[in-house]
């Protein structure tokens, strides 16, 4: 059934390329301008950098001096903090990104990894702060709320998991200290082979960006129920599109910053793919995507009782 679904959605999506390119050509450019211009400028000097930290072991001595506060607020050891600290101000999916880099490097068990993908990987202050707040809701609420909300969600659903899902301690299970990546940057040389990683990471997002843009536009143009779903649709899909959508979407303005701090929670389904796409095979995406459906669900409820 999985397979039929994804051959039928792959033809659908080779129809419309093929009928309405002028719209399909419009999108793809929207995704890519999306990728050139705010998320490779923005991510890939992080990623080779902290990668070149991850190799030379320089992770470990920046985060010591910080380690005991994180493990007795969040729990976690000095490297899965920094990953929460990062993957906090850079925004998705460099919270996944690191996590999984921290694991399959040895830095940190499977449990401590599947622990931190549920409230690690969240959006970044920057988007909250100009996107959400500024373009999209106009500049019309306190950066402190849009921040704050998400904020104290996202704690709530890190106290959630820490003490009534991961309380019980386990043998860390370190991933392979010799993966291929290592012997690469053995072989040729520490600098080369992160620059290789991180833009082959970019190239995926990419990648994924393009293909939810086609089909947030595939399905913008077949709509064919009460509007006001087409928006909250897509932000279902893709979050950046979702929140720009209600700019037009002709709803209440509250019910447009619940729906816009809800759907900067979640994230949107080209969030999931990304992080899967940045996890692999070794860590299960499905801590992350239930912590995505509880921090959304918190989320609502504290923008009801502060808005």
């Amino acid at each position: 059934m999985k397979k039929r679904i994804t051959i039928l959605t792959i033809c659908l999506l080779l129809a419309f390329l093929l009928a309405f390119p002028k719209e399909a050509l419009a999108a793809a450019r929207e995704g890519l301008g999306l990728w050139l211009d705010t998320l490779l400028p923005t991510l890939l000097p992080f990623l080779i950098l902290t990668g070149i930290l991850l190799r030379t072991d320089g992770i470990t001595r920046i985060v010591q001096p910080i380690a005991p506060f994180f493990k007795v607020l969040t729990g976690l050891s000095g490297e899965g903090a920094y990953a929460f600290v990062l993957g906090l101000l850079c925004g998705y999916p460099m919270g996944a990104k690191l996590t999984a880099d921290l694991y399959h490097a040895g830095k940190i068990s499977r449990q401590e990894s599947e622990y931190l993908l549920t409230f690690c990987n969240n959006p970044s202050p920057a988007f909250l702060v100009t996107y959400v707040g500024q373009i999209c809701l106009e500049g019309k609420v306190p950066v402190g709320f849009l921040v704050g909300i998400l904020f104290l969600s996202d704690m709530t659903c890190m106290c959630f998991f820490r003490f009534f899902v991961f309380r019980k301690k386990s043998t860390p299970v370190l991933a392979d200290l010799e993966s291929t990546e290592n012997r690469a940057a053995a072989q040729g040389g520490i600098l080369d082979s992160v620059i290789m990683n991180s833009f082959e990471t970019m190239a995926k997002l990419g990648g994924y960006i393009l293909m939810f843009s086609i089909i947030s536009a595939c399905v913008s143009h077949f709509w064919f129920l009460p509007p006001g779903g087409k928006y909250i649709f897509f932000g279902i899909i893709e979050v950046t599109t979702g929140v720009h959508g209600l700019l037009f979407s002709g709803f209440p303005f509250r019910l447009r910053v619940l729906l816009a701090l809800c759907m900067s929670a979640f994230g949107g389904l080209c969030i999931v793919a990304q992080t899967k796409s940045v996890l692999g095979k070794d860590l299960s995406l499905r801590p992350y995507a239930s912590a995505k459906c509880l921090n959304t669900a918190i989320t609502a409820v504290l923008t009801l009782l502060f808005l």
